[in-house]
């Protein structure tokens, strides 16, 4: 469970995250102060689950593990929200990019 615990706590923060930074890009007729508040807002969750799944998940990953895991959660997690919420196309570009920092991820594990 300690292994798999901070996983999904990373993906649930990171979905919170997305919506913080990015989901107002929807709504771009709203005021900026609102935005920031509403994002603020969102983000307030976000740490309520990023900063348990890091306590946790040092105990088994040295912290330069969780910060690389939680980037690949982060690319997943981004793709997935650009294409379905924001409706944008996942270019073949950004994919090669993104598979570059996946084998990042790659050596940061590496024994």
């Amino acid at each position: 469970m300690k292994l798999i615990l901070p996983i999904i706590l990373l993906t649930l923060s990171n979905v919170f995250m997305m919506f913080a930074w990015y989901g107002h890009l929807k709504f771009k007729q709203a005021p900026l102060l609102i935005v920031i508040i509403a994002s603020w807002g969102i983000a307030f969750f976000e740490y309520c689950l990023q900063v348990p799944a890091n306590r946790i998940g040092h105990e088994t990953f040295s912290a330069a593990q969780l910060k690389t895991m939680q980037e690949a959660i982060t690319l997943v997690v981004f793709c997935a929200f650009s294409v379905l919420y924001l409706k944008e196309e996942l270019k073949w570009n950004y994919i090669v990019g993104f598979a570059f920092m996946v084998l990042a991820v790659f050596f940061v594990f590496k024994k």
